[in-house]
């Protein structure tokens, strides 16, 4: 078997709650493999979105280890982290967070740009993405022009344009009618296994379990594999 992609060891998250401190995690640990779809529920409040964000190296555990492709991050400073994150991973989140003001396929190409592509190649990679995804047509509509499952469209090509070895989405289709939910999971779905994108996703639609490989459920801050 090949080796762990993502690896959560002992990740612990606590906040403070006025003079109370509240345990959300208490030694989340969770290995993720290459090219593999894990799906991640719970009650709102359970932890989902701090695992996601500690996994994500967006914020930094209380105590525990994260290792992105064999490499610990724990111990990196932001830039480091950065670096990363703009190499390593793809975030998706409920609400999509393209920019107003450029178009699908620009909405895709700027984060490629940032990371060093030629805005040729990052055209030319958002167009390739945007057609897989059903929006060759509609690649110089800006994001008011689009539907709602067109722009979580969007937002995951933007995701998977820099070929990330892990992508982190919470909730996707959290904001969509089932519908609509369960085609843009579908395209998320097909779009990571071509790839060979592994893919932790919270969601509090169990619908879209059988579409995973693995489901893990949140509890009293653990980390417990469901039976599917």
């Amino acid at each position: 078997m090949s080796e762990p992609v993502l690896q959560l060891r002992g990740v612990r998250r606590e906040y403070l709650s006025g003079r109370n401190v509240l345990e959300v995690l208490r030694g989340a640990d969770l290995d993720v493999y290459p090219g593999e779809l894990v799906g991640l529920i719970g009650p709102s409040g359970s932890g989902k979105s701090s695992l996601l964000h500690a996994a994500g190296l967006l914020e930094r555990p209380t105590a525990g280890q994260v290792y992105l492709a064999g490499q610990d991050c724990s111990g990196l400073k932001d830039a480091a982290r950065s670096r990363v994150r703009l190499g390593t991973l793809g975030f998706v989140y409920q609400f999509h967070h393209l920019l107003a003001e450029l178009s699908a396929e620009d909405n895709v190409a700027l984060p490629l740009m940032i990371g060093g592509w030629s805005h040729r190649r990052a055209v030319e990679r958002a167009r390739t993405l945007l057609g897989e995804l059903g929006l060759a047509e509609r690649a110089h509509h800006q994001p008011a022009q689009l539907s709602g499952g067109e722009q979580q469209r969007v937002a995951i090509a933007r995701a998977m344009a820099n070929h990330p070895k892990v992508i982190l989405a919470d909730e996707p289709t959290g904001n969509l009618d089932p519908h609509t939910s369960l085609g843009v999971f579908k395209s998320f779905h097909d779009l990571a296994r071509q790839q060979g994108s592994a893919a932790l996703i919270a969601t509090h639609n169990m619908e879209l379990a059988r579409y995973m490989d693995r489901v893990f459920a949140l509890k009293d801050g653990r980390l417990e594999q469901q039976k599917l």
